[in-house]
């Protein structure tokens, strides 16, 4: 292959593309380095699958997990992992941009049209001063979260090992990917010990929050301050969406949960653990309480919260807030039959409505053929599978506990929901199909009966 057709190879490569291949190889590159001896505490090479597994949740913020991280992973491997949930998070775009700045390199405009992509900015303009904005708030918020977990950690651990579980956390936290070292307690325990501590708690909660509104949607307050009027639409959408989920979450989750888990804690373990419940159930992963024994209940409002997930251009997975928000607003739209589909004196733009709609679509069938696919592999439990697959594909990590008795076909499946999780179905859809052209040619409309 020459050079003319090695730069025609490169530049037919889609954006979509570009970040899909990235990340593949972040991937495998994160599961080799886990195969190595000196990743295991016994200081034997783990399966290739079980890497590719770790990996893959780490990469795509997730969480689920084959192996307990504190009990297999030794620090080397748990530093590995904590650099993949970081560049995961950010997404390995912003990292590359922002060691560019650094070196005082050219940002061209290639580049600046991957990191738009990446970060799912609306406009190109901009887009490398939203990325040193991104870099400087990930460092602000992790390393203030880091020293507020450390103040607990340290007399608890020690002085490194506090040090260390506080920074492994917050990094995990902001990114939103669910893995904790608290397997010390207990394997597979993440925050059960500290459901009653208002300080992790609420270091946990905000951390996860903050890193899944969206770095839009810090830009934009940034720039407004407190001013609400003054914010875009969309940040109006995501901080509207995250306040109703975030508290009606919760209060579903105690009644749910009230004659159940919740009983016998006192007042302040019972709001605690019902909003980090409500919070992490969006994309984060951790869990303060039993998840197994949650009430059928429970697990179907979890199931939901883990389908929505965070909001575009964070950390976080699942169909996201503002698609959530479109397609309820288009249903109260047609039921009112009111002209176009108005929100905060905008009208939404029929673009996203279709692209909310095909999200939706996308997610829930993939979620839903990859469970008939363990299904029919394997014998679990119908709502344990459910729950497994919605984690996937939502990038959640939570799990009722079927995740290490997955055979080795299942484990694939959920590797395969993890990835498209984080780089978008409709992103992993286009992938395929970007760079084939299509005639712009309208077929005779027909009318059908719908509904």
């Amino acid at each position: 292959m020459d050079k003319k057709q090695k730069k025609r190879f490169k530049w037919n490569i889609s954006q979509t593309q570009y970040l899909a291949y990235g990340f593949l190889v972040i991937i495998l590159a994160g599961a080799l380095l886990l195969m190595l001896p000196f990743s295991s505490k016994d200081g034997q090479s783990e399966n290739f699958i079980n890497c590719l597994f770790t990996a893959t949740s780490a990469s795509c913020v997730t969480g689920l997990i084959v192996r307990d991280t504190w009990t297999q992973w030794s620090l080397f491997g748990q530093i590995v992992i904590m650099t993949m949930i970081q560049i995961g998070g950010l997404g390995f775009v912003t990292v590359g941009v922002f060691i560019s700045i650094v070196l005082r390199r050219k940002i061209g405009l290639r580049e600046r049209g991957l990191l738009q992509e990446s970060v799912n900015t609306l406009q190109i303009g901009g887009v490398v001063r939203l990325a040193k904005r991104i870099i400087k708030g990930t460092f602000l918020f992790e390393g203030a979260g880091a020293i507020l977990l450390a103040i607990r950690f340290i007399p608890q651990y020690g002085f490194f090992r506090g040090v260390f579980y506080g920074i492994f956390h917050s990094v995990s936290a902001f990114c939103n990917a669910g893995f904790d070292v608290m397997g010390h307690i207990e394997p597979y325990n993440s925050f059960v010990s500290y459901y009653d501590d208002w300080l992790v708690n609420l270091v946990i909660m905000s951390l996860i929050i903050i890193g899944g509104i969206g770095f839009i949607v810090w830009d934009d307050i940034y720039k407004n301050r407190l001013h609400f009027n003054k914010y875009m639409l969309h940040t109006k959408i995501v901080l509207v969406t995250t306040f109703t989920l975030v508290f009606g979450g919760g209060l579903l989750f105690y009644l749910l949960e009230k004659n159940n888990l919740l009983v016998g804690m006192n007042v302040s373990g019972q709001i605690l653990t019902s909003l980090f419940s409500s919070v992490t159930a969006r994309t984060a992963g951790f869990n303060t309480t039993d998840t197994h024994a949650l009430t059928d209940g429970s697990k179907l409002l979890t199931i939901i919260l883990m389908f929505i997930g965070g909001s575009p251009g964070s950390t976080a997975g699942g169909i996201k807030t503002t698609t959530l928000f479109v397609l309820l607003m288009c249903v109260h739209s047609n039921i009112k039959q009111s002209y176009g589909v108005n929100v905060f004196g905008r009208r939404l733009q029929e673009e996203a409505i279709k692209r909310a709609g095909t999200i939706l679509t996308i997610n829930l069938f993939l979620a839903l053929a990859a469970s008939l696919a363990i299904m029919a592999n394997q014998s679990l439990g119908f709502s344990d599978i459910l729950f497994e697959t919605f984690s996937a594909i939502g990038t959640v990590g939570m799990t009722t506990g079927i995740t290490r008795d997955l055979s080795t076909f299942s484990r694939v499946v959920i590797i395969l929901l993890m990835y498209c999780g984080r780089i978008g179905s409709l992103s992993f859809a286009l992938a395929f199909v970007q760079n084939h052209k299509i005639a712009h040619v309208e077929q005779p409309a027909e009318a059908i009966n719908v509904g």
